[in-house]
C-alpha cells in the first residue's frame, strides 16, 4: 500500500490559540509568560505563569463533550482539529483509521 503523507499544524499556546497569530507573536518577541491569574498565588514564590489565555473550548467542540475533558485535553482536542483544517484533509472520503496525529 502506497503511503502518503498530509501534514498540517494547529496550536493552543500562550503566544496564540492559531497558527498565524502564535507565529506573528513569535516573529514580535513577545513572550507568553505573565501574571498568573488562573488561581491566588499567595503563599506561593513563583507569581507568573505560561497561561493559554481567551481559549474557548465552544468554538472546538460541543459543550457536552469539553466538560468530560481537562483543560489540557481541550487544548489537544482543539489543535488536532485545527491540523486537520490545515491539512484540507476530508474526513468524509478518508479512511479514519489511517489517520494520526503527532503531538
Amino acid at each position: 500500500m502506497k503511503r502518503v503523507v498530509i501534514t498540517g499544524m494547529g496550536i493552543i499556546s500562550p503566544l496564540g490559540n492559531d497558527i498565524d497569530t502564535f507565529w506573528e507573536n513569535v516573529k514580535a518577541g513577545k513572550v507568553g509568560i505573565g501574571p498568573n491569574t488562573a488561581f491566588d498565588t499567595e503563599g506561593y514564590r513563583a507569581k507568573l505563569a505560561a497561561q493559554v489565555l481567551d481559549f474557548n473550548p465552544a468554538d472546538y467542540m460541543d459543550s457536552k463533550a469539553a466538560k468530560r475533558m481537562e483543560r489540557f485535553c481541550q487544548f489537544a482536542v482543539a489543535a488536532a482539529g485545527q491540523a486537520i483544517a490545515d491539512s484540507g484533509l476530508d474526513l468524509e472520503n478518508e479512511a479514519r483509521t489511517r489517520i494520526g496525529v503527532s503531538v
